[in-house]
């Protein structure tokens, strides 16, 4: 769980621009974002993501996405949440004397029961959940809205019977008259079928309703009304007289069923018009949780995390990947290469340079990319010991910027837009430009580049930028809070490793990369000729530093796996000796708890047999009484009952302060001793061990078993084996067993 820093909540003014958007491709992020929604009205919140004006909101944004997203790794998963979008049947809710159909008011019931889940859920687990748990409080619960919607109408639709009396009595009468229709017709049909006008189809359905087949010659013998014939015209088809009476009769029955639905449903409506604004907050609610949910299942697909937002003025992020980059790698199973990028008040600005296609734009966007997205609430595939802060501006300047509308060239369009950073950016700015000062003469060009990056500076914005000029190179390097940067290039390869090292510019290898794409040796020869010597020099000296450079990375990195190999098998170490001293605590424990048990059993086995050889019933009670006030008043000494009054409470704790000093006293005072004393007494114990183990037993000796209190008087001695006598009973044993109490 992340913790953030203490923020005031101010309004961000958060000013980004939809170019700064494209170049960050940031809606290609919220295109797959969209994939993980539910709903359409999720996606469109998703679709509408833009970073929080409010650092309250964005925050609390932020952590219901990081408790939603640790719900996958936990027993409580948070239940499922789609619904149907129920909002223009609200909105014609809301309209007097109107209503809606009955599966839109199933609709209605189903979004209700789902939040009132939600919101027992929430509130079973809102330590689990802290903030969605917020988030469902600010919603009413209410059971109004299902019940009454399921007291009229079933889960298949229909409208139950007893919606209304007159309803009820509708069916009942449309059951009778259904049952009449088809006595009728049954009727006719025989009578038909008894005097042969009957074809051998006998009857058919036409528009609904049962019709007699009857020969076309006997049509004028059948009393009804002709509904059409076969195409041949041998069958007119007919429908009986009595059954057109009761079928009549039945379709007026469906005309007052019908009315009197449209009236229970206009009832149903005006019951739940006053609930029209919670069902708003309702389809609110769920469409933000349905975004929340998408959110997190994107995060979940990028191992994203919430880094630590700080106050201070700082980004620090550590492994960083581009979302877009290693989902497209993902797929294609490449591996995506990792970026540590660090912004702070002694590093404000980076200058990133080196060859083409070494990955200095994709490095350039993924900042931007991440704290674009941060900032929208969203979670960022960074090591979770990354931090950030909040920028009030994010201003891009990425890949080409030619405007055919206003007639603009490249380097026009870019003065344009260097002419809007000079007049927004401040020192909440965090700018990015690629390839910083191109699209004119190198000189010139580099020259008002250097003035653009000083104007930056000055203002203490934060920024990356991209370039090949070398005097910004220079600039970088004497600007105290400015620091170059490059792209690692494999020199022998001559491939890109696409890794940024920061504290070091880089060289272009302009001459090696012509080479390797096969430009003839004596033309590139003929180009360094033309350089300026300097250049080239500088240039050479850059590519070699950066060789160097190269090994020490080669030689750091293998350190810092041995480094962390080793401190992965110290914690191994600490963990197993941690695991023994909690057994040893517990066997320590066991031992005790044994030994109180065995002291007791000693004492009660002594009882007895003191019982066993005087047959003293009284007295056996007195001594267990004796023994258990004794044991109650230990107890009582151990576990003193608390008082109640704070001066006695106050006295207590000074009393036990100077038990402990004069316990700490003592025991320095017997500490001496004790050696002294348990060696006097293993010597003791020796001699009479020695004595006892050179005794030869003779009869009438009062002797006791090892390790037993009963005494008994021996009574034959046969060798080694002997028979003694406890007054109630016998026992043989050897003399090895025994342990001398008096002798005879």
């Amino acid at each position: 769980m992340r913790i953030f820093a203490s923020f005031k909540d101010t309004i961000l003014a958060v000013r980004i621009s939809d170019k700064a958007l494209q170049d960050l491709e940031y809606p290609v992020v919220l295109q797959q974002v969209k994939e993980f929604c539910y709903t359409s009205l999720g996606k469109a919140r998703i679709d509408a993501a833009k970073p929080f004006a409010s650092k309250s909101q964005l925050l609390f944004e932020l952590k219901c996405v990081d408790e939603y997203l640790a719900s996958f790794e936990n027993e409580n998963r948070i239940p499922n949440h789609a619904f149907d979008d129920i909002t223009s049947s609200v909105k014609k809710l809301k309209i007097e004397n109107s209503f809606i159909e009955s599966d839109q008011f199933l609709k209605i019931a189903q979004i209700a029961t789902t939040v009132n889940f939600l919101k027992k859920f929430f509130k079973k687990f809102h330590e689990l959940f802290p903030k969605l748990f917020t988030l469902s409080d600010k919603i009413e619960y209410t059971t109004v809205i299902p019940k009454e919607i399921q007291a009229i109408i079933e889960p298949n639709g229909e409208i139950r019977n007893d919606a209304s009396k007159l309803l009820k009595q509708i069916r009942k009468d449309l059951t009778f008259v259904r049952g009449k229709i088809n006595q009728s017709f049954n009727s006719a049909l025989s009578k038909a079928n008894t005097a042969g006008y009957l074809d051998d189809i006998r009857e058919t359905v036409i528009n609904n309703q049962r019709v007699l087949a009857v020969t076309a010659m006997y049509r004028r013998k059948v009393n009804g009304n002709v509904l059409g014939s076969s195409k041949s015209g041998n069958i007119v088809y007919i429908a009986p007289k009595e059954t057109l009476r009761y079928s009549n009769e039945y379709n007026n029955l469906l005309y007052d069923e019908k009315q009197e639905i449209i009236a229970i449903l206009r009832g149903l409506a005006d019951t739940l018009r006053p609930f029209s604004e919670l069902l708003e907050a309702y389809v609110e609610y769920l469409t933000h949780l349905d975004s929340i949910g998408a959110k997190a299942n994107y995060a979940k697909e990028l191992n994203a995390v919430l880094p630590e937002i700080t106050a201070e003025k700082t980004i620090n992020f550590k492994k960083a990947l581009h979302p877009l980059l290693y989902r497209k790698n993902k797929d294609l199973k490449l591996k995506t290469v990792d970026q540590d990028i660090y912004l702070d008040k002694n590093q404000q600005i980076i200058v990133i340079s080196g060859p083409n296609a070494g990955g200095k734009s994709i490095t350039l966007k993924t900042v931007g990319l991440l704290q674009l997205m941060l900032q929208s609430g969203f979670l960022i595939p960074v090591d979770e010991n990354s931090s950030t802060t909040l920028f009030n501006s994010i201003l891009t300047d990425i890949g080409d910027n030619q405007s055919i509308e206003n007639q603009l060239s490249t380097y026009s369009y870019r003065l344009k837009n260097m002419r809007n950073f000079l007049q927004k950016c401040n020192d909440r700015t965090l700018f990015l430009i690629d390839e910083f000062g191109t699209g004119s003469d190198p000189e010139l060009g580099g020259a008002l580049a250097e003035i653009f990056l000083e104007e930056f500076y000055s203002k203490e914005s934060y920024g990356i930028i991209t370039t090949h000029y070398s005097n910004l190179k220079v600039l970088a390097n004497e600007l105290p809070n400015v620091t170059n940067a490059n792209m690692q290039f494999n020199e022998r390869t001559l491939e890109p490793m696409y890794k940024l090292h920061i504290g070091q510019a880089g060289s272009s290898f302009t001459f090696e990369v012509a080479q390797k794409n096969g430009i003839p040796f004596r033309l590139i020869n003929q180009a360094k000729k033309r350089v300026e010597g300097g250049k080239v020099r500088l240039d050479k000296t850059i590519s070699k530093l950066q060789k160097e450079r190269n090994r020490l990375q080669k030689s750091t990195d293998s350190l810092e796996k041995q480094k962390s190999e080793g401190e992965k098998i110290k914690e191994a170490l600490i963990e197993k000796e941690q695991k023994v001293q909690e057994k040893l605590d517990d066997f320590v424990q066991l031992y005790d708890k044994n030994q109180k048990m065995l002291s007791l059993g000693r004492k009660l086995n002594e009882m007895f047999n003191t019982y066993f050889q005087t047959n003293n019933k009284k007295k056996l009670i007195g001594d267990f009484n004796a023994w258990v006030a004794a044991e109650k008043v230990k107890f009582a000494k151990k576990n003193p009952k608390p008082t109640k009054s704070k001066v006695a409470k106050k006295k207590a704790v000074e009393k036990k302060k100077l038990e402990q000093e004069k316990i700490k006293a003592t025991e320095k005072a017997v500490l001496k001793d004790v050696v002294k004393l348990r060696k006097e007494k293993k010597e003791k114990e020796t001699i009479i061990a020695e004595k006892k183990a050179n005794y030869v037993f003779k009869v009438n000796d009062r002797v006791r078993l090892i390790d037993s209190k009963a005494v008994g008087t021996i009574e034959e001695i046969q060798k080694n084996k002997v028979l003694i006598n406890f007054g109630v009973f016998t026992t043989k044993t050897t003399t090895n067993k025994l342990e001398l109490v008096e002798k005879a």
